[in-house]
């Protein structure tokens, strides 16, 4: 549940609240609209929250399969703010006991230099990449895989070297579930053991089975690790550096700003390059690849500028590792006699690195698409098709 509170004129300013959002993400969106219009939340502690809890758990998973859905709806809404894998790029943190407890995860207390601190509290960092990845809904896509490579193994035996990864990737949510488990806290005061720890057990059955239905709503809705932006067909070309002609001048960062303008038209989501970068913007294409741009002008006097734009594919590191290690572990199983097992890898490996070389090519065409739309739109400038590379 989420306790608000707005004025009424700034309700009315941004619209009221998005319909769309009936079971939850609408008190997300509206906080998200407020920021955009530059305003100010202000956060107050005393207020309570009295949440509507589930009776059953077959309650609780609906719930949590419309929590999946909401984050589909948010995404698809608020792309900037969501990473290639579906989850909110946020630094910040939840507090309460009802969070899950993340194994090696330690608390520190803040003394201040030499304990000049008024007031001492403890706290607890934000988790590691590692710590925080079995607590993703999409773990159960790694165990999923996990799963087929042991199985495998039981035709071809060097796969089996997957199976202790399957038990760890299983065992670590599972442990995970347990310990969050055995630190909730229960409103009966009056138990037996075997009413404790049978509360405790479900408890922390439903820790494990959230990530799952949270999972379901956001495959069902769209919001999968494989999912594309953008679609404006493909263009095979990887490499390519758009000319753009214009008697108009304009600053190299206006001409970054209207690129960068014209793909948000275009519907892309864009990345800005930082200061150490050797690129100036970034189109995501999907969780495998990516298309980065680099501007550069060229001043021809009176006003006349030439305008070049250079793209080119980034494709992941993980996607590349993982294709190469189908690819290696394909040719071995061959060498083995394992024809089944190698034609299934072999195929595995081309959809992967198919799907890599997809993005790019509809990340390329939204490029294009968006590239022509500044040269249709803004008097003085002009391309010609002879010189696009």
């Amino acid at each position: 549940g989420c306790n608000m509170a707005f004025r009424k004129s700034a309700l009315q300013a941004i619209g009221g609240f998005d319909p769309q959002f009936r079971v939850a993400g609408d008190d997300v969106d509206v906080c998200w609209r407020i920021h955009q219009q530059g305003w100010t939340i202000g956060f107050s502690p005393a207020a309570v929250v009295w949440h509507h809890r589930r009776n059953s758990v077959r309650a609780y998973l609906k719930q949590q399969r419309g929590y999946g859905r909401a984050e589909a709806l948010l995404e698809k809404k608020w792309p900037d703010k969501y990473n290639a894998s579906g989850h909110l790029s946020w630094k910040g943190r939840i507090y309460g006991k009802g969070r899950t407890y993340i194994i090696g995860q330690r608390r520190r207390i803040y003394n201040g230099i030499w304990g000049s601190a008024l007031f001492q509290y403890i706290y607890e960092p934000a988790p590691s990449l590692t710590q925080g990845w079995p607590q993703m809904p999409e773990w159960y896509l790694v165990i999923l895989m996990l799963a087929v490579f042991s199985a495998l193994g039981l035709t071809w035996k060097p796969l089996m070297l997957a199976a202790p990864f399957l038990v760890l990737s299983v065992g670590v949510p599972i442990a995970q579930a347990i310990a969050s488990a055995s630190r909730a806290s229960f409103t009966s005061s009056t138990r037996s053991r075997l009413s404790a720890f049978g509360q405790t057990a479900l408890t922390a059955l439903l820790y494990t089975l959230q990530p799952m239905a949270r999972l379901y709503g956001r495959l069902c809705h769209g919001l999968t690790p494989w999912r594309r932006r953008v679609m404006f067909g493909h263009e095979l070309r990887r490499r390519i550096v758009f000319p753009i002609w214009s008697e108009l001048w304009q600053s190299p960062t206006d001409w970054i700003r209207s690129v960068e303008d014209a793909l948000r038209g275009a519907g892309a989501v864009i990345l800005r390059g930082g200061e150490c970068d050797p690129w100036d913007l970034e189109v995501r294409g999907g969780i495998l690849s990516s298309i980065r741009l680099l501007v550069a002008v060229e001043e021809h006097g009176a006003g006349r500028q030439r305008v070049l734009v250079r793209s080119w594919p980034q494709n992941s590191t993980e996607g590349r590792v993982l294709a190469w290690l189908l690819i290696v572990l394909s040719v071995w199983a061959a060498s083995d006699g394992a024809r089944n097992v190698s034609v299934i890898l072999a195929i595995s490996a081309a959809l992967l690195l198919f799907g890599m070389l997809r993005e790019s090519w509809a990340a390329t065409a939204v490029v294009l698409h968006a590239l022509r739309s500044i040269v249709r739109r803004d008097r003085g400038a002009s391309v010609r098709s002879a010189d696009l590379v």
